[in-house]
């Protein structure tokens, strides 16, 4: 099977999974008031996978993401040296990887109150380097930094600026262009990459695959769903919020 065919027979299959066990969840059958996402937009469908790994078929689901991102590694980016997973989500969605396709990782450490890059600076001031970066870092790595999902990016610099810096500290070099996650909800993430100079893979790209689950949506949510992911600008509106809101079934 050629690797365009396999992705997208895994893609749809963890996406089907992701469903299944309520890490989709949509404003319609989950929470009405729908959600604030971490870019400040305001969402009828919220992807987290904070719960995977309690889930009675985690470990089904964390093999088919390891091979999954494992084998998009080797087709798409080709031969690298580790994965770096960015906290907390992406810390065991590299370690998929590790586990089911061999490639050694690293991951972040959470850093509390860090929103931007003058922030990481204070942190540094106050803290020091040593609770940047958990992992050995050699000198040349070729890094791919992992995570769950992305919507706007600003999450993937601040973890590529603590990888920067601490190979500074270190008096070495590494090599980290490529960023990959498991969903691209595709809300500007990748033009925005390619803007700094950054290559963002993902294996399921959200709003382009959303008719792989089309039919566990009613018509309605998936409707309403499908307008948010071709201009989310105008379901940020607090009328257009509520008229949404008074839609849902609970």
């Amino acid at each position: 099977m050629i690797w365009k065919e396999e992705k997208e027979k895994l893609g749809k299959q963890i996406l089907e999974e992701l469903y299944q066990i309520r890490a989709i969840k949509t404003w319609y059958r989950d929470k009405k008031e729908g959600w604030i996402l971490h870019s400040g937009l305001w969402s009828p469908i919220y992807i987290s996978l904070r719960e995977l790994t309690s889930k009675k078929n985690a470990q089904k689901l964390l093999e088919l993401i390891g091979n999954g991102l494992g084998k998009l590694i080797e087709n798409e980016i080709g031969t690298i040296d580790k994965v770096m997973g960015i906290a907390m989500t992406g810390i065991y969605i590299a370690t998929s990887i590790t586990a089911f396709s061999g490639i050694p990782s690293l991951y972040t450490r959470k850093l509390e109150n860090v929103k931007n890059l003058e922030d990481i600076e204070k942190y540094i001031t106050q803290y020091g380097d040593h609770k940047l970066i958990e992992g050995d870092i050699e000198n040349n790595d070729k890094i791919v930094i992992i995570d769950d999902l992305v919507t706007k990016f600003t999450s993937k610099i601040l973890a590529l600026e603590q990888l920067k810096y601490v190979a500074k500290k270190r008096n070495i070099k590494v090599n980290c262009k490529d960023f990959v996650v498991l969903l691209d909800r595709e809300q500007g993430a990748k033009e925005k990459a390619k803007e700094l100079g950054y290559n963002l893979y993902s294996l399921i790209p959200f709003k382009s695959k959303l008719d792989w689950i089309k039919d566990k949506f009613s018509p309605q949510e998936y409707s309403i769903i499908r307008e948010y992911f071709e201009d989310y600008s105008k379901f940020q509106d607090q009328d257009k919020i509520k008229e949404i809101i008074s839609l849902a079934k609970i």
